[in-house]
């Protein structure tokens, strides 16, 4: 069976917390050997860390934009602490997520700048490297890269094809999900099959960013059928769609999205190699 590293999966995120450990069971049984479960704030940084801990996957520390404006300014301080607190845990492999939302209405565009560049610098300090969100911001989260260089993943990456070159020019990864399974998402699926196969990671953002299999239409949603929820055992599936997409092997764009993984985040390759 293939191996499968999901990049990006919020296992702490209320949706799974009657049910964290059947969610991730059948994602191992789907062939998902490893996850990253991104903190978002102070007030989950030990969440992330034990559910990494108990599973056997990997854990990044950051502060999310979405959550700047309720972020205490020391929150970074805290996060500079943590940081150096868990150095030597091999389960700690990035610093994230975070970057810079414009999308959403009502943040603080400076204080997401402030946040994002601070958190560069100490994922800097620390050696680590970072997971970006990237939401109609890629030319400022670029212009701050190119200041404070950091290498790792662009989450989720919806922006245009020269934006995603520049993002790998500068050493990172670009995570697709379940976004691309959307016949509809025609530009998308033009940079998954366009963009160099060692520029990939695959991820599914669970609970969020659903495939098409799982999405509900605001109608399906008024008619009663609710949002289903993603789960990291979704990860296969989306990575058939996208090998389809370019022509290869299910198994062989595990195997290179493994590897390119391992290359974004070097703390994955040996928890790939240790046994669970």
């Amino acid at each position: 069976m293939p191996f499968w590293i999901d990049t990006h999966c919020h296992l702490d995120a209320p949706e799974f917390a009657h049910d964290a450990g059947a969610v991730r069971a059948r994602a191992a049984d789907a062939g998902v050997g490893l996850c990253v479960l991104p903190a978002v704030e102070v007030g989950n940084f030990e969440a992330v860390r034990a559910l990494a801990h108990r599973h056997g996957d990997a854990y990044a520390l950051g502060i999310h934009p979405l959550c700047t404006g309720r972020a205490a300014d020391g929150d970074l301080d805290r996060l500079d602490e943590a940081l150096a607190r868990h150095r030597g845990d091999p389960r700690l492999v990035a610093v994230g997520e975070i970057g810079l939302d414009y999308f959403v209405p009502g943040l603080d565009p400076e204080r997401q700048e402030t946040f994002y560049r601070r958190q560069l610098e100490l994922a800097r300090r620390h050696g680590l490297p970072v997971l970006l969100h990237v939401r109609r911001s890629a030319d400022r989260l670029l212009k701050h890269l190119r200041d404070l260089p950091c290498e790792g993943i662009a989450h989720a990456f919806n922006g245009s094809a020269q934006q995603a070159d520049e993002f790998v020019r500068l050493g990172f990864r670009l995570g697709f999900g379940g976004t691309v399974t959307f016949d509809r998402a025609l530009q998308i699926r033009r940079l998954a099959t366009a963009l160099p196969l060692s520029a990939l990671v695959v991820e599914t953002d669970s609970p969020d960013i659903q495939p098409h299999w799982l999405y509900r239409t605001a109608q399906e949603r008024a008619d009663g059928r609710p949002q289903a929820r993603n789960e990291p055992g979704e990860l296969p599936r989306i990575g058939a769609v996208l090998a389809g997409l370019r022509g290869i092997d299910a198994a062989e764009l595990a195997e290179a999205t493994t590897r390119n993984a391992h290359a974004a985040l070097p703390k994955l390759a040996a928890l790939s190699a240790a046994p669970t």
